[in-house]
This record gives structure tokens, C-alpha cells and sequence, in this order.
């Protein structure tokens, strides 16, 4: 936790006479980014930038229309309003680049356009964040992530910009970000609800408005209680985190919400000279540890919760934490596009930040474990191919929670066979009580029994409990109680599940043995087991076969106990793409009060 005393924070705040030309970690000017844009790592970036910026020179404005804003409220859709709003936000991120760069002045006028014609928006939130009915806060005074981000950005152009842009456009910046941002946040007593929030919102919110303040506000006295007050949010935000580092949430909103604090944490450290620190404590340094441990393949990761299937690394987050703290590194192998980016702070350090030295290191390999969120992942290099496993326990009350006790996943050579799905599209039922009537976060929708017809409950009280043992030579072993995370009317008194993990010596193949133990109150039951996967399964005389383009996947179950089907389930990922689920279902009726199910695995590598 951060230990500074007000005392602490208004003399370390009030000490500072001028703004610092390094608040992003060095002095950004245009004599940096023609060293950057020669880059070859960074080339492609302003590259994408130059067109980006012709095209919003020609184009008028993405136009943010009442048709589509209100169709959350009426049909629950959130994707129609989001996608100009973002295309604004990206075209931001192109022109600030290029006249940081080039320095034309039609460059600059098409950036005041747009900063001007973003200071006009109604609100600066999403429709989803805001309330269904008129509250106290108006809209375009409710701080959410994205107002919060808006300000950080179009304070950081002002900060940035200086004296080219046109004091008319400062002005207007600083008076919306004061009316929009800093008087409902640091002026009301009233706090928002992300305030006491234990998720990525805290950070984003408090890092976002943070970092404005910092950039925007002359009076010092009134920055420090500012200060106090966001870092009383990061403390919340920390709390959310677990003692081993884990972010429940997912490698995306670790990026996002961890990403926030640090991104808030290394400006307040240069803005006072290193005397204010959040960046103290094993720790935060477990919590920067998180993405070099979670990786898979070098742009797969752990996808429990609302995590994703494919996730590039911010390279100028991970450089810079690198700098800063000297934890391992994922394995990174390019600087993300810009394309797939909409948020200033992530671009901007990816830029400035992003260390080519850095970049194509070797991914992390070993057994991580996580005992106080309940995962364990094992990675190893082995007779030149890369195999990946992750299960996990933990509760049903999680950030972002699915019902996916006891899941796993089993990636080989970069392709997940058995896979966690990751976020669905975000709908108003998709954080309403229908939530888990979405495949993506159901039971249903992950590998894990089902028991007499019922899948697993959410709620604190449905819990996982899972011990881990390694061993020499890859091999590890995993139990997992499950009793809990099934409502009582599955008849379950006991339900264990146990793994064992092993790499089978100089062959490019590793061995997953799952046995789950039953017991019930009476005979007669049914159990489902389900399993979870992208690619094709095939049924084969008591076998199950996944074949992916570089690897496979073989299950061997008991014909006579188990019948086997397999279905086809469209869906879409978190970014409405279109995807088709293959979910096999091994079905054993009429099981005694006591029942075990055998299951193995062989996984093997093309090399």
C-alpha cells in the first residue's frame, strides 16, 4: 500500500517551482521524434501516423450522432456510439504525432479542429457508464474512463504543444477539463463509486484525472490535495490485487488498470524529483511481474475472466516498468500499430518509451504460481517446441468474473487446443443479471463439469481452493476442490479435480491426466464433462482429437462410461469478430454416490 502522509504530499508537491520538461520520462520535442521516426522498431508508427493525419485533413469529423448514443438505453448495444467516438480518439493520437513531428501548420490547424470540436461533445463517457435515469451528476460532469482519459490527453497536448497551439485552444481545454473533470472529482465531497472501486476503474479514472491535474493546475496547494485524493484511489485500486501480484482481471485490463497507475506514478515521480514514489514494495514489483508470467506464446496469454484470446504487449509500458523496476518481460516482438490502439497514454509510451534492446527477448519459462488468486501456469521450451498449460480456482466474484472454477487451458507451439474464451462483446446484458446467459462467461462455456444439469453459481461464496506441487523435469501437479462452486441442488457433497502436467523426455509431446472425484447425496446422477476449443474436434473410437496447424491435442476417455458429442456455437469475441466455439460434451447417467472420471491427454508439437 502507499504510505505517504499529507504532510509528505504537500511538501513534496509545493517544493516544485516549474513544470519539468521530462514529466513523460524525457523531454518530448521535435528534435526526439526525428531521432524516433528513424527507428525501425518505430517507423511503421509514423508511417501510420503521415496517412493517418492526410486522411483526417480531408475527412470531416467521425460524428457522434443521437441515434446511436441512445441505442444502449433502447437495445442494450454499445458499439454503434463507440466506434466514431474511438475514430476521434485515434485521429488524435495520428495528428499529435505528426505535429510533434513535422511541425506543418495544416497539420497543427487540423489538430485544433479536432481538439476543439472534442471539447463540444456532449459528454465525454460512454452511454453505457451512464446513469438510466437523471441523477445528481449531468452528464457531461460524470468522470468514467473514458472523460477521465479524454482529459489526460488534451492536457498533455496542451503541455506538449506549448506555445504552437492557439491560446484559444488552451483555454478551452483547461476550462472544460476543469468543468468536466476537476470540480465533480476534487471538488465535491461526494465521491464517485470507482472511487472505492477494487477494479482497473480506480486506476484508470484516478491515474487519468491525476496526470490533468498535474499538467493543468498552477496552484500547488490545491494540486497536493488533488494528489492525496488520487492516490487514496490507487490504494483501492492496489487492494484489488492479491499479496502474490495476480490480476484477476486479465493481462488486458492489467495493461489497462496497472498500466494507469504506473503511467500516473512514473509522472508524479518526475513532476517531484523522486520524492514521491507509488512505485515502492514487493508488492507492486509482483504486480509488474504479472505479464512475463501469464504469457503462453508471445501474443497469447492467460485469457480467464475478460481477458483476450490475442494480446499484443504495450512495449513502452513494459520497457519503461523495465527501467524502473527490473522485472522480467514478456517476450516482445514489435511495437503495436497504432490501428490497434485508441488511447493516447498507451500510444504515446509505446512511442517514446518502447526500448528496441528490449524487444525480442526470450519468453519466460517455469512454473508460476499464484497462490492467493489460485492459478498455476506452467511454460517450457521442450525438444524445440513451446508447451503452455494455466488452470485455475479462486471464487466467482472476481473483477470482470466468469464461473469457470477448475477451468484450464492448453496451449501448444502458440495455438490454444483447449481454450479459455475470453471476453464476449459488451452489451448492457453482458453486466446485468443475464451475464452468465453468455457462453463467454458461463459454466457452459468453459472446461468444467456440469452436475445433474447444473452449472457452477456466482458469488463469493462459490469458491476453489488448489494446491500445487512441482516437480523435476516439467511435471506438476494440481488439486482442486470444487465442492463449493456448485450450488446445492447438484446433489454434490464432494468434488475434487486433479491434474497432472508432464513433458514426455525427448519427444516433443507433454502428458495432462484430469480425474474428477465425486460423491453425492444419492445415486442416479448425470455428469457433463465439457471441454473448450477454436478448432474442429473429431470423435474417434474413445478418442477426441484437435488438430491445429502446428500441434494437437488427443483425449482418451472410457467409451463405456462417457458418450461423447460435439457442437458448433457461434458467437463473437470482445471485438464483435465473428467466431465459432467448438464445445465437446462426455456425458456419464446413472452414477452411484460415489463416481471417479479418468480423462488423458497427449499433446504433440510439429517441429
Amino acid at each position: 500500500m502507499i504510505n505517504y502522509t499529507f504532510k509528505e504530499i504537500r511538501d513534496a508537491i509545493t517544493a516544485v517551482k516549474e513544470l519539468p520538461r521530462t514529466l513523460l520520462g524525457r523531454e518530448v520535442d521535435q528534435r526526439l521524434l526525428l531521432q524516433l521516426a528513424e527507428y525501425p522498431h518505430l517507423k511503421p508508427l509514423f508511417e501510420e501516423a503521415r496517412a493517418d493525419a492526410d486522411i483526417a485533413k480531408k475527412e470531416p469529423f467521425p460524428e457522434l450522432r443521437f441515434s446511436a448514443f441512445r441505442l444502449f438505453a433502447s437495445q442494450g448495444t454499445r458499439i454503434e456510439y463507440e466506434t466514431p467516438y474511438f475514430e476521434r480518439r485515434s485521429r488524435f493520437i495520428s495528428l499529435m504525432l505528426v505535429v510533434l513531428l513535422e511541425q506543418e501548420r495544416s497539420d497543427m490547424e487540423a489538430l485544433e479542429d479536432l481538439i476543439w470540436e472534442i471539447c463540444a461533445e456532449y459528454t465525454w463517457c460512454f452511454p453505457a457508464h451512464l446513469p438510466m435515469s437523471p441523477d445528481r451528476i449531468p452528464p457531461r460532469q460524470r468522470v468514467d474512463l473514458f472523460a477521465a482519459e479524454t482529459a489526460q490527453a488534451l492536457a498533455e497536448a496542451v503541455y506538449l504543444l506549448g506555445d504552437r497551439l492557439d491560446q484559444q485552444v488552451a483555454d478551452r481545454v483547461r476550462a472544460e477539463v476543469e468543468d468536466r473533470i476537476f470540480q465533480p472529482y476534487f471538488e465535491s465531497s461526494a465521491p464517485f463509486i470507482w472511487e472505492s472501486s477494487m477494479s482497473n476503474w480506480a486506476a484508470v479514472c484516478s491515474g487519468a484525472a491525476g496526470m490533468a491535474a498535474i499538467l493543468l493546475v498552477d496552484d500547488r496547494e490545491r494540486l497536493a490535495g488533488m494528489t492525496a485524493r488520487v492516490i487514496s484511489a490507487m490504494n483501492v485500486f492496489l487492494s484489488g490485487f492479491e499479496e502474490d501480484g495476480c490480476c484477476t482481471e486479465g493481462i488486458v485490463y492489467w495493461t489497462y488498470g496497472f498500466g494507469f497507475f504506473f503511467y500516473y506514478a512514473d509522472m508524479l515521480y518526475e513532476f517531484t524529483s523522486g520524492a514521491i514514489d507509488l512505485l515502492r514494495g514487493e508488492k507492486i514489483r509482483k504486480m509488474a511481474s504479472f505479464p512475463a508470467a501469464v504469457q503462453l506464446s508471445p501474443d497469447q496469454y492467460v485469457s480467464f475472466s475478460d481477458a483476450s484470446l490475442d494480446s499484443e504487449p504495450h512495449t513502452g509500458l513494459l520497457c519503461r516498468l523495465n527501467r524502473r523496476l527490473g522485472q522480467p518481460l514478456p517476450r516482445m516482438e514489435r511495437v503495436p500499430r497504432l490501428y490497434l490502439i485508441n488511447r493516447w497514454t498507451h500510444a504515446s509510451r509505446n512511442v517514446f518509451w518502447s526500448d528496441a534492446g528490449l524487444l525480442n527477448g526470450p519468453m519466460a519459462q517455469g512454473t508460476f504460481l499464484f497462490p492467493d488468486a489460485c492459478w498455476a501456469i506452467n511454460k517450457a521450451e521442450h525438444a524445440g517446441a513451446q508447451f503452455s498449460l494455466a488452470c485455475k480456482g479462486g471464487h466467482n466474484d472476481e473483477p470482470h468474473n466468469h464461473n469457470d472454477l477448475g477451468h484450464f487451458i492448453l496451449n501448444v507451439n502458440g495455438e490454444m487446443l483447449l481454450a479459455d474464451l475470453g471476453a464476449g462483446v459488451y452489451t448492457k446484458d453482458y453486466f446485468n443479471d443475464k451475464r452468465y446467459e453468455h457462453i463467454h462467461n458461463a459454466s457452459e462455456g468453459h472446461s468444467v463439469p456440469i452436475v445433474n444439469g447444473i452449472q457452477q453459481a456466482a458469488g463469493r461464496s462459490h469458491y476453489a481452493e488448489l494446491v500445487c506441487r512441482e516437480e523435476a523435469g516439467g511435471r506438476l501437479e494440481a488439486e482442486i476442490d470444487l465442492t463449493s462452486a456448485y450450488p446445492a441442488e447438484s446433489g454434490l457433497t464432494k468434488l475434487t479435480r486433479s491434474f497432472v502436467w508432464r513433458l514426455l523426455p525427448d519427444k516433443p509431446e507433454a502428458e495432462f491426466s484430469l480425474v474428477d472425484d465425486f460423491s453425492f447425496r444419492a445415486a442416479n446422477n448425470r455428469v457433463e464433462e465439457l471441454f473448450m476449443s477454436l478448432h474442429r474436434p473429431e470423435i474417434d473410437h474413445g478418442r477426441i482429437i484437435w488438430q491445429g496447424e502446428r500441434s494437437r491435442a488427443v483425449l482418451a476417455f472410457d467409451a463405456g462410461l462417457l458418450h461423447a458429442e460435439t457442437e458448433a456455437i457461434d458467437s463473437h469475441m470482445h471485438n464483435s469478430d465473428p467466431v465459432r466455439i467448438y464445445r465437446v460434451r462426455l456425458t456419464a447417467r446413472g452414477l452411484g454416490a460415489e463416481a471417479r472420471i479418468k480423462l488423458s491427454f497427449t499433446l504433440t508439437a510439429a517441429v
